[in-house]
């Protein structure tokens, strides 16, 4: 029998089994970690998730795009104000390519200021004869393969949560205080990028852009009484894996009583986590906040059916993404018996196409790296299927950076394996750069235009 969300406390999932959690040595300083994060102002507002899902409601019905974009894994040596300002400059230039093509508005969901957690395949890393605790990103340890940097340290969540709250503090300064300003639009190409057939064609665009603008004025329009050409609604989100810092971080709302996760506006639940009676699944159900769920190729269309009804009972619009990261060789068989499956449960839900992580391979060299082609290909499956379906695919989920990275291959500025170790600089997985990741926004923009 399925228990009745009445019964949920953000408590509660530690009755349940929790994976991918690490083995803290102290119980004390895990204790004091918590106590420490439930002492805080939280990350993000009640209102302000619920908003979210509001907009993503009108994604899962069609008339709306989910761009959900940043890194891998966020690190706590790279925090800089240029660094966060290059990354939301680059999730705006393919926010705009999709909404001047589209036509429809998009959803900007960051990765960003929580993403410090990693699943992990293995517990342990063996190197020779020493075997140590596998590094899960900065909220839990370091990478140096020692002994002291591997230990599970608590006070990291205290850390995480801080460089949280300065990110937060830089995003909203830059959406709301003139820098997303859609007169800016030639401002946010960066050189390296302007210097690409991307580059010049984003800038073709801008050019329109302005002239859209202008004409506008002319006719007597006030553009700078339209708060929306001038701000951004900008969101965060991460993978709820490290459960005791986000249960530390869930508040219940003093205008609805409704509990919500304030870590971050969006949390989502990745394939290692899922288990129906886990306890990731078990805290999510309780919280208010929009949330994603990854769909891999290990899960049945009957298991994400049974998921998305557990998750999400009362069959709100917005309140489930599925995220679709099946690889390119696989998902035209998979993807839509999932699709076909929850049309038949009438479940409402917004489908998001992760094209990174089901491409991944590592090289002759040793590198781990993902080629710009199976990216796309992957893309353009995923708007067939739902084409062929007569279904909405409403989204992008990709992990990219704002920095010249050689992280994957190819792409318009065509990186080879020889170039991967010229600026690798991934904690975890490969990012598609700037270039990249505009040259992406183009192609997934002309598939929405025939739409």
């Amino acid at each position: 029998m399925k228990p009745a969300v009445s019964e949920w406390n953000p408590s509660s999932w530690r009755e349940r089994t929790a994976l991918q959690q690490p083995a803290w040595p102290d119980a004390t300083e895990l204790a004091n970690a918590e106590a420490a994060l439930v002492a805080q102002p939280p990350l993000v507002f009640a209102g302000e998730a619920r908003r979210l899902t509001s907009q993503l409601g009108k994604v899962a019905n069609g008339q709306a795009f989910l761009l959900q974009a940043g890194d891998c894994a966020e690190s706590f040596h790279v925090a800089g104000a240029d660094a966060i300002r290059d990354k939301l400059k680059v999730i705006l230039q393919m926010a705009v390519a999709l909404t001047y093509a589209s036509g429809v508005p998009v959803v900007k969901v960051g990765r960003i200021a929580g993403q410090f957690a990693k699943p992990r395949s293995k517990e342990v890393e063996t190197r020779g004869e020493l075997s140590l605790e596998a590094f899960r990103g900065h909220i839990i340890n370091d990478e140096p393969f020692t002994a002291e940097a591997r230990r599970p340290d608590a006070a990291r969540m205290v850390q995480a949560y801080h460089q949280s709250a300065t990110t937060l503090n830089l995003l909203r300064a830059f959406t709301k205080g003139g820098f997303a300003d859609l007169t800016r639009v030639h401002a946010w190409n960066q050189e390296f990028v302007l210097d690409s057939a991307m580059g010049q064609r984003y800038a073709g665009v801008a050019d329109d852009i302005e002239r859209a603008m202008r004409f506008m004025a002319a006719c007597g329009i006030d553009l700078g009484r339209e708060s929306h050409l001038h701000e951004v609604d900008f969101y965060v989100s991460h993978e709820a894996l490290i459960l005791p810092y986000e249960q530390a971080l869930t508040r219940q709302d003093s205008l609805t009583g409704d509990w919500f996760d304030c870590s971050a506006h969006m949390l989502w639940i990745g394939n290692r986590t899922r288990q129906l009676d886990g306890a990731h699944v078990e805290f999510l159900r309780g919280v208010g906040n929009p949330l994603g769920m990854k769909v891999g190729t290990d899960l049945s269309p009957a298991e994400t059916v049974e998921l998305v009804e557990r998750l999400n009972p009362e069959n709100v619009a917005g309140r489930i993404t599925l995220i679709s990261r099946m690889g390119r060789d696989v998902i035209e068989d998979k993807l839509p018996g999932h699709i076909e499956a929850l049309r038949q449960a009438g479940q409402n839900v917004v489908w998001t196409c992760d094209p990174m992580h089901g491409n991944t391979f590592t090289t002759d060299g040793d590198i781990k790296t993902r080629r710009f082609d199976d990216i796309l290909a992957e893309v353009r499956s995923f708007f067939n299927i739902h084409q062929s379906l007569g279904t909405w695919a409403g989204g992008l989920h990709i992990e990219l950076t704002g920095d010249d990275v050689t992280e994957c291959l190819g792409g318009g500025i065509a990186i080879s394996e020889k170039d991967l170790e010229m600026n690798y600089t991934s904690m975890c997985d490969p990012r598609l750069n700037a270039s990249q990741s505009l040259d992406l926004a183009f192609h997934v923009a002309e598939y929405l235009s025939h739409r």
